[in-house]
């Protein structure tokens, strides 16, 4: 087998591997949103502080991702990956000890920039490991963090809620986990680079787009980050805040409204992974499309539905909304090929930061204006996703699942 053969075999184990450890890291960022109900009681956050500190968790995250992508692809570090979830390790060890709002800032900033160099670089681990299975491999990379973040409601309910901080600590073993199971999977990183530099072969990524000016690369650029900011935006006011509605117009209590939160994030979960592997199916744009304007018209209707209608609701809207998010990744990289961990680093942290903003805006919102005025506002925006229709049509990749 040639060295070209070789870079098209896909590694399983690896796939794998670096999915756990995106399931780790993404559950170290969700004790912050499960957090939220807490520190409302024991510190009388306001909306608008809770909308803060997603932002400052975010925002951090998503400005720094793209630029260590940017530098990756330049010069790639295996290693960052450990150092990134030390760093996170920090955030939360921070967390469980903050008795004051400013620390807890300093504490999500930690986790912000954890994240940043994990994410880039992780994707990167990804695609080495892909072969030709690209949307699988993005796929099950991307379900290891959205399972993560899954987690968040069901910390929130039955572990934070009856242990308060202290039930945080349980965080710390699997980031401990982590920090080894990724110093591995860095020395595989560092052995691939050097079999690629002795080689003189270079990886090269088959693209299914069509040949596209720069000007079209732009445009459907400016058309994803778009359908990231809708979509992002909805997610994270219904992670963050949905569950505050659930409370206040249906009674429930915050145990099984958490429940409720879950089973939409359990979806997402779900349709991540669907959607990798289809998208080499069908093709990127389809999945695309159908990821993201199959449920508008469920996110528009979902604030007035009786109780019994919303968990049907949650799973539809969950696991249609989150089939796109491994393959705009995908479909990112193939546009600009060259800047793998640019684009991974520009989608997934375009996503943090959307979200960042969404938060904050949310937050003030219900602040001003009340809960169910702003979730029904906020649902509108899901109209924003029909540009997907004008994304550059790519062709089917016919590899087997």
């Amino acid at each position: 087998m040639n060295t070209t053969e070789k870079y098209n075999q896909p590694i399983y184990a690896m796939m794998v591997a670096i999915g756990v450890c995106h399931l780790i890291n993404d559950t170290m960022q969700s004790v912050v949103p499960a957090m939220f109900p807490l520190l409302v009681d024991s510190l009388g956050l306001t909306f608008t502080q809770l909308g803060l500190i997603s932002f400052v968790l975010n925002m951090f995250a998503s400005v720094l991702q793209p630029v260590v992508g940017f530098i990756t692809d330049k010069k790639p570090m295996p290693y960052a990956l450990p150092i990134g979830m030390i760093s996170s390790f920090i955030g939360v060890a921070m967390l469980i000890l903050a008795h004051s709002y400013w620390v807890i800032l300093v504490a999500v900033l930690f986790l912000g920039l954890g994240s940043a160099i994990f994410h880039p670089e992780g994707s990167r681990v990804s695609y080495m490991a892909a072969g030709t299975k690209r949307g699988l491999a993005q796929s099950i990379y991307q379900v290891g963090g959205n399972s993560g973040q899954a987690l968040a409601p069901l910390i929130s309910a039955f572990i934070l809620l009856p242990f308060g901080m202290k039930g945080a600590s349980i965080v710390l073993a699997l980031s401990a986990i982590g920090i080894a199971m990724l110093t591995k999977i860095a020395g595989w990183y560092k052995a691939q680079l050097e079999e690629e530099k002795l080689s003189k072969v270079k990886r090269q990524l088959i693209s299914s787009l069509p040949p596209l000016t720069k000007k079209q690369v732009t445009m459907a650029l400016a058309l994803l980050l778009i359908i990231i900011f809708a979509r992002s935006f909805y997610t994270t006011n219904m992670t963050s805040f949905y569950i505050f509605y659930l409370v206040e117009e249906y009674g429930l209590t915050i145990p099984v409204g958490q429940v409720f939160i879950f089973i939409f994030m359990a979806c997402g979960v779900v349709g991540t992974f669907l959607g990798g592997p289809l998208s080499d199916r069908i093709g990127r744009k389809n999945v695309i499309v159908l990821s993201v304007v199959a449920p508008i018209p469920f996110c528009l209707v979902l604030p007035y539905v009786p109780l019994w209608l919303v968990p049907v609701l949650l799973i539809v809207i969950g696991t249609l909304l989150m089939i796109s998010f491994s393959v705009m990744v995908v479909y990112a990289q193939e546009l600009v090929p060259t800047k793998i961990g640019t684009m991974a680093g520009l989608t997934v942290g375009l996503s943090f930061g959307m979200g960042a903003i969404g938060a904050v805006a949310t937050g003030k919102l219900m602040d001003l204006y009340g809960i169910a005025p702003t979730i029904i506002a906020v649902s509108c925006l899901s109209v924003l996703l029909l540009v997907a229709f004008f994304l550059p049509k790519d062709k089917a990749m016919n590899v087997a699942i």
